[in-house]
């Protein structure tokens, strides 16, 4: 298992919401993501997340 970052913040840059969560693959961590930010209605905030070797998999400015 991988450990993967996911982060969102309000415009301004203050930081919503900071979550770590594993996933076997780097697809399996953008479905994780996704659903973590439609989950707690961040679709639409700036997002990132990113894999254990610094890529990003999701961004949304």
């Amino acid at each position: 298992m991988r450990t993967y970052k996911l982060t969102a913040y309000e415009k301004t840059g203050k930081l919503i919401e900071e979550e770590t969560f594993t996933a076997e693959t780097d697809d399996e961590a953008k479905e994780k993501g996704l659903a973590l930010l439609e989950e707690k209605s961040l679709t639409e905030k700036t997002h990132r997340l990113a894999s254990p070797a610094g890529k990003l998999l999701l961004f949304h400015i």
